[in-house]
């Protein structure tokens, strides 16, 4: 596989768009396809210039899972390979689930199996309303298992039972209702939305958003205690004291816009 099916393209502003290139097989990956979304996204994390990430399908469909050669793959694989074989998926969706700059996924026809994991793991996900969702492994025996802790937190373990044990397809306005999807658009409105909340993003502190993702993933462990109280305190207390901090309340008491470049 050519890095060309997976392009980047980096924008001055710094939206680092990641387009899976394979409409052929309506952006169904592999092993290799897997490696390239990994190694992007490690590296966007690494890099300044990125501030934020769009992941991409090129063509009629999002992602359709796993691609079919892969999967044959799989069948012959030994119960080792496959072990290691899952894991660099799993780590696929855990460096996406964990970047820390926000990330959307621009989700046109369908997103099934460990696309719909893509979906999940990213912080707005925008379709249109002819997307589709479905968790389709059962109809083949599977389940889809490294990509479960990021449906079940997105959707909830009652849907998901459903969703699992069906592999039903799932509208584009049920998804929304489900919260796998932010909003769903106008046909032929898909980038211009994009657009519009990547600006929106992109005017906001940078080391404000990493941060606003790490205390919205720290709360939603285990029960308000004294504990996650004391934490929330000493969190917002290290951001008034951080430069960018200090900038964003003095551009605001200013009446000016911040500039966030020297900070």
């Amino acid at each position: 596989m050519s890095e060309s099916e997976l392009v980047q393209e980096l924008s001055a502003d710094g939206k680092l768009r990641l387009i899976m290139n394979r409409p052929e097989v309506h952006n169904a990956f592999d092993d290799r396809q897997v490696a390239n979304l990994t190694d992007a996204l490690l590296a966007a994390a690494e890099n300044p210039g990125v501030r934020l990430v769009v992941i991409e399908g090129r063509g009629k469909n999002f992602c359709a899972g796993g691609d079919i050669n892969y999967m044959r793959r799989m069948g012959e694989n030994t119960f080792q390979e496959n072990v290691e074989d899952a894991r660099r998926l799993a780590t696929l969706m855990k460096v996406l689930n964990d970047l820390p700059k926000p990330t959307i996924a621009r989700v046109q026809g369908a997103a099934m199996g460990g696309g719909v994991g893509l979906v999940c793991c990213c912080d707005i996900a925008v379709g249109e309303p002819n997307t589709f969702l479905a968790l389709s492994e059962i109809k083949i025996g599977m389940v889809p298992a490294t990509i479960a802790p990021y449906v079940v937190k997105t959707i909830g373990p009652k849907p998901a039972r459903r969703l699992f044990m069906t592999g039903e397809k799932v509208s584009a306005s049920r998804a929304e209702a489900l919260g796998m999807l932010s909003e769903v658009v106008a046909d032929g409105s898909l980038d211009s939305r994009i657009a519009e909340i990547s600006t929106t993003l992109l005017a906001n502190a940078p080391s404000g958003l990493a941060k606003a993702k790490q205390i919205i993933e720290r709360v939603s462990r285990g029960g308000i205690d004294e504990k996650m109280i004391e934490d929330t305190v000493r969190f917002i207390a290290e951001i008034r004291d951080s430069t960018e901090g200090r900038e964003g309340l003095s551009a605001f008491l200013e009446k000016r816009k911040p500039n966030w470049s020297h900070h």
